[in-house]
């Protein structure tokens, strides 16, 4: 079977810069995935991605799908032929259904019978003929919230179309792409190559596009060589670092094909503003980035990445520094602006700002906030007084002009002007801390009334929104709950804060009139546990680790976690398979001797095989040592020490028939087997562990 590359690029109007990469990689793995289905032999996939076109390179691809054995099975020999040996309607039906006659039809022995068969082998269609249809097909399943139709034409796409080049080795596969005929030219820079270029084969694409169109085809080397000239300018020039955000460098990549990095200069006084202001203003609007000193102090310099090799870069520069002087200014005026009305005095322009229609206002959820934060404060050994204060003012800024134009500043721009109206130090970083982590990773706050203020601040979202039946289902989250509460996890576990989650939603609930839903409390309380599942599951813990503890439901974040690692821990001794099958056992037949009804007292004059009175010995020794450590939280150290009760209790089931005839020393058994298995409920019910066998 002979092997060619293979290549299909769509030339259109400049892609919208955020979904360049993520509409390469899905018309890729569309391509890839047809081939698959196909059943097309195929080798490397090669993506690229620019601004002005998308495109797949496929080497070594077969040039049709391989044959294929088919075999159809018929009616029973037995039932295809009569007594004389001709045909039956059956057969004929059969026969005339594939297009053949009945002599043309073999047998297949089966240990049930004979079946008549069809056999045949099904030749495969030649590869240019299946590849538009592929790439059509990828086309369509590219995620476009929505799309447009240009001139005349009724295709459907993104941005206009103007070209497509298809190639299998050096022809051109001839089939209608998007309303447009492929051919092997493509198109090169908008303004240093404004004419067709000729593509020989596959292999030469980006070659081709390098040398001669001024258009550098492959996204990721694109963006690593934006990376080293931003970075070697911010040196070379002026002997700092170039701050480079890694979602503003994807969009730089995907706004440029031939990048140019330059330096520009702005106004020394703008640094007096504060630099994520500075920071915001030149990435959002203009797509810069900014450049710090070696002691990380914004510098008066900002790098842009032109999509033109100027002849009199100066031009440009100067054209960019034009540009950003206005947005700066902005900044400064906003900036000044604000200092001038106290964060306090903005309290009640929060009032007409909903919150949530029937949760009410932005100042009722910081009314409410701010009596759930003083109790946590409180509970976690913070001054309640400065975390009512921080909540209080916490949305403040979310009605001044900075963050009105920069919303990505709330919290940021809080704590600046909470310092400059002499709040305490603690509230003004909680206005920022209050929304940490602000995703999955990010930094927590570092001040306990910063913890308070986060963690009241997503218990009063979670426990009014499940309080009125509203709570995230499996596609809509549009309070972004989830997020809400590994945020709330992270705090407690990682900062050890000493919380029980149902005191705290308890606490929330009783600060709402207006919830419908029963037990909303319990509600949420579950919803977070369940959360703690692809929390653990990211670390690698298995689901019956964290099952094993959540069927206990441990309401402390701080309590549960040491649970799971002790289980983990646990779960790795040689003793533990065989542990986990002996509870199973235990669960199974307490269970059906009547469970809670069974107490734990046993009677030592009962005792009367030596593996009982053995396994009594060893649980009462147990017992002594391990409560101690389960009073303090120290499970690993329980778990490990109970693992030494496998051999008595392999011998006890070995050697013991629990259900004896005697009532009393039958109890008294089922007494002994559950006070075992208390003691390891104490931690988990390692009876959801996988067992020995």
């Amino acid at each position: 079977m002979a092997k060619q590359d293979f290549l299909v690029e769509l030339g259109t109007e400049e892609l919208p810069p955020k979904a360049l990469k993520p509409l390469s990689d899905a018309f890729t793995q569309g391509i890839a995935r047809g081939l698959e289905e196909a059943g097309i032999e195929f080798g490397k996939v090669e993506a690229f991605a620019a601004p002005r076109r998308l495109a797949v390179r496929i080497r070594n691809l077969a040039d049709s799908q391989p044959d294929k054995s088919v075999e159809k099975r018929g009616p029973a020999v037995k039932a295809a032929f009569d007594d004389a040996g001709n045909p039956t309607r059956a057969l004929t039906g059969f026969a005339t259904s594939l297009g053949v006659t009945p002599d043309q039809l073999d047998t297949l022995e089966t240990d049930k019978g004979a079946w008549v068969v069809y056999r045949t082998v099904e030749q495969g269609k030649p590869t240019v003929e299946l590849m538009p249809e592929l790439v059509e097909q990828s086309l369509a399943g590219l995620p476009i919230p929505k799309r447009m139709r240009w001139g005349a034409h009724r295709t459907e796409f993104v941005r206009p179309v103007h070209w497509v080049v298809m190639l299998f080795g050096n022809k051109v596969i001839e089939a209608q792409i998007m309303g447009l005929n492929p051919g092997n030219k493509t198109r090169g820079h908008r303004f240093h190559c404004p004419k067709s270029l000729i593509v020989p084969t596959p292999n030469d694409y980006e070659v081709i596009l390098k040398q001669e169109g001024y258009v550098i085809a492959d996204f990721a080397e694109r963006r690593e060589q934006i990376r080293a000239g931003v970075t070697e300018l911010a040196e070379k020039e002026a002997g700092g670092k170039a701050v480079i955000d890694e979602d503003l460098l994807d969009e730089v990549t995907a706004l440029n094909e031939w990048p140019v990095p330059l330096m520009g200069r702005f106004e020394e006084r703008f640094l007096e503003v504060p630099a994520e202001a500075l920071i915001s203003s030149m990435k959002e609007h203009q797509k810069y980035f900014h450049v710090v000193a070696a002691d990380g102090e914004m510098l008066p310099l900002f790098i842009t990445v032109a999509n033109i090799e100027s002849k009199d870069p100066s031009q440009v520069v100067s054209g960019n520094e034009k540009v950003i002087r206005p947005r700066l200014s902005d900044a400064a005026f906003f900036y000044e602006t604000d200092r001038k009305t106290k964060l306090e005095d903005r309290i009640d322009a929060l009032k007409p700002i909903v919150f949530q229609e029937k949760l009410g206002s932005i100042y009722d959820k910081s009314v409410r906030v701010a009596a759930l934060a003083k109790k946590i404060a409180d509970a976690i050994g913070s001054d309640p007084a400065l975390a009512e204060r921080a909540a209080m003012l916490a949305k403040t800024d979310l009605v001044t002009e900075m963050v009105l134009e920069f919303t990505d500043l709330q919290g940021i721009m809080g704590q600046y002007y909470a310092a400059n109206d002499g709040e305490p130090e603690d509230v003004a970083k909680a206005l920022n801390e209050q929304y940490m982590p602000r995703f999955a990773g990010d930094d927590l706050p570092t001040t306990l009334t910063g913890c308070a203020i986060a963690i009241a601040d997503r218990l009063d979202s979670l426990v009014g929104l499940f309080g009125i039946n509203q709570p995230p289902s499996g596609t809509r989250d549009p309070f972004a709950l989830r997020r809400a509460s590994l945020g709330v996890l992270r705090i407690i576990i990682e900062r050890e804060l000493p919380l029980d989650l149902q005191t705290c939603c308890e606490w929330a609930e009783e600060n709402f009139t207006v919830l419908t839903e029963q037990n909303t409390a319990s509600t949420v309380v579950d919803y977070m546990l369940e959360r703690f599942r692809a929390h653990y599951d990211e670390q690698g813990i298995g689901a019956e680790v964290y099952l094993a503890v959540h069927a206990r439901r441990p309401t402390r974040p701080l309590d549960f976690d040491r649970r799971v690692k002790a289980v983990e821990a646990f779960r790795q001794l040689p003793e533990a398979q065989a542990l986990a099958g002996a509870n199973k056992r235990v669960s199974n037949i307490l269970t059906k001797q009547g469970g809670d009804s069974i107490g734990e007292t046993v009677n030592a004059s009962l005792l009367q095989d030596s593996a009982e009175k053995a396994l009594a010995e060893q649980v009462d020794q147990q017992a002594a040592k391990v409560l101690p450590l389960f009073e303090n939280g120290d499970y690993a150290s329980a778990l490990s020490s109970l693992a030494s009760l496998r051999e008595p209790v392999d011998n006890f089931f070995d050697e013991v028939m629990v259900m004896a005839d005697d009532d009393a020393i039958r109890s008294n058994r089922l007494a002994l087997l559950n006070r075992l298995r208390n003691l390891f409920l104490r931690v988990a019910d390692i009876s959801l562990l996988p067992t020995a066998g």
